[in-house]
């Protein structure tokens, strides 16, 4: 019997099924793990850490700053895990992979247009030729 199945215990009236097993506790902490460091390292240095850092300096209160950017972290992260498990009951692992893999290309390519466009336009407050 593997972890997914379920057991049939024994009751006065016959057979009742029981809770399927938890998941192994290496297949917890592995995830655990790996989500972690997946996200603390993608966090590293981008634009909200450095408001955090910029915003605990303007206010002089750290573990203020600290509780408000944790919350803000737990509330889009909890927003993805949601919609992740939703789209996943929709969609197949492999689909759901093509898809995410899909967004992050047009993501690429909007955010390259963008820059370019930056690139090629005069800064504000410049008189033109």
């Amino acid at each position: 019997m593997n972890s997914d199945e379920s057991r049939e215990l024994p009751t006065e009236g016959g057979l009742q099924a029981a809770a399927p097993a938890a998941p192994a506790t290496g297949a917890f902490l592995g995830a655990l793990l790996t989500t972690f460091t997946t996200v603390f390292l993608a966090e590293l240095g981008d634009k909200t850490q450095l408001a955090a850092l910029l915003l605990s300096a303007q206010s002089g209160q750290p573990l203020v700053v600290f509780i408000g950017a944790s919350l803000a972290l737990i509330s889009s992260s909890l927003v993805g895990v949601l919609l992740g498990r939703w789209l996943a009951r929709l969609l197949p692992a492999h689909e759901l992979e093509r898809l995410a893999g899909l967004l992050m290309v047009g993501l690429s390519l909007w955010l390259g247009r963008q820059a370019v466009v930056q690139l090629n336009s005069p800064p504000p407050g410049l008189p033109l030729g």
